[in-house]
Formats: C-alpha cells, structure tokens, sequence
C-alpha cells in the first residue's frame, strides 16, 4: 500500500503484539519535527544570573553605582546574586556585609524579590534576588 502511494512504511511502535506501522512521508515528518522542538526552544526562557560584588565596607557611592546596575538588571529579567567578599580578616565585620545585603534589598523591594536570604559561605555572604512578574 505504501508503494501505491509512493510513501514511505513506518514503523512506530515494534515492541507492540502487533508492531504497529504508519503510512507517511517520513521526510515531512521529520521536517515538521524539527519544525516544532526550534518552535518549543524559540519560546522557552533562559535563566540569566548576574553577579554584584561589595566589600564589607563598601562606600555610599560605590553602593549606589551597584544599586542602580542591579536595579537595571531586574528590569531586564535576569536574576542577580549580590554578594559580599571578605578579604583576609575582614570576616569579623559580617554584621556590616549583612546589613549592606538587607539594605540592598530593602532598596530593590519594587523591582525584585529576596529569593534566599544572605548567608554566609566561606568567605562569601550571598543572596539571591529573582525579578518581580511583570503585569
């Protein structure tokens, strides 16, 4: 029957009593597919995480500059991970790193949610913030 119609006999599933087969053009059929997984990529999102670096005491402009870039990033749709570095005996200010932390989301609150609050990992205090849907 597949000849008469000059397509092709496919086979869909062999492990079935019994096999059971298709009549179809299987280039098509693999043309379409294709077609639709590049369709399903086209509109599945990419998670993007930008990072925002302080230090322990970081300056008030210094922390306004970073404040406005992560403002920006959330406004994008990217996710961001602040984080502060504490270089040497540094350590001994985590209070202050945790402030700045708390402060920054309290400042983000609009355009962002807190996704974890900051904790403390090695040398590293961080905290992640996913932006707000959009209405």
């Amino acid at each position: 029957m597949a000849d008469e119609l000059e397509l092709d006999l496919v086979e869909i599933s062999p492990n079935a009593e019994p096999p059971v087969c298709k009549i179809m053009d299987y280039k098509k059929f693999l043309y379409m597919q294709k077609k639709r997984d590049k369709e399903l990529k086209a509109k599945s999102t990419q998670i993007v995480i930008k990072e925002i670096r302080f230090g322990p005491q970081t300056d008030e402009h210094d922390y306004e500059f970073k404040r406005k870039n992560a403002e920006k990033f959330l406004k994008e749709g990217s996710k961001l991970k602040a984080f502060v570095f504490f270089k040497g005996r540094s350590i001994i200010y985590k209070e202050q790193g945790q402030i700045l932390l708390l402060r920054l989301a309290q400042d983000l609150e609009e355009v962002g949610k807190v996704e974890a609050m900051p904790v403390l990992e090695g040398k590293r205090m961080i905290m992640f913030i996913s932006p707000k849907k959009k209405k």
